[in-house]
């Protein structure tokens, strides 16, 4: 059981690290000029309007979503399960669909920002990225959330 929760643990801290690789990763290839498309669109005032509307759209939704309904599933799904494993897959589960939903204003926002040379892009990705703190994983924290005892 040791070695599962370990396991959990080690897989969620890489998915972690993957939102902040990948969001790292379009920066640098934005700001060395890999990124051909830099304000290509910044002119468009209906794309910069649009893009911005859905950036802003995803975050406002994404970020409360990521935060509140992971602490929702974990009281109402989490609890009702008898197995331990059982528990700990679908704690990886949710944790994993939690990143993923702040993936998507951080991703889009820093594409968006490149693209159409908009601050409320990047701004609503270093939101995405701020809440994401609030998500490191921690062995200590899935013994709380489960209930284990050591």
């Amino acid at each position: 059981m040791e070695e599962k929760i370990k396991q959990t643990v080690a897989t969620m801290k890489r998915n972690f690290a993957y939102l902040w690789f990948a969001a790292l990763l379009i920066v640098i290839i934005g700001e060395t000029g890999g990124f051909d498309l830099t304000g290509a669109y910044a002119d468009n005032v209906r794309a910069v309007y649009f893009t911005e509307t859905v950036v802003i759209l995803l975050t406002a939704c994404c970020v409360p979503a990521a935060l509140k309904f992971f602490g929702w599933m974990k009281n109402k799904k989490l609890d009702s399960i008898a197995s331990t494993e059982a528990a700990l897959n679908q704690y990886l589960v949710w944790s994993s669909i939690r990143i993923l939903l702040l993936a998507m204003p951080v991703v889009t926002g820093v594409i968006g920002y490149y693209l159409m040379q908009s601050t409320s892009c990047i701004l609503c990705a270093c939101i995405a990225l701020t809440a994401s703190l609030f998500c490191i994983p921690s062995e200590k924290q899935v013994r709380k959330d489960l209930m284990i005892d050591k």
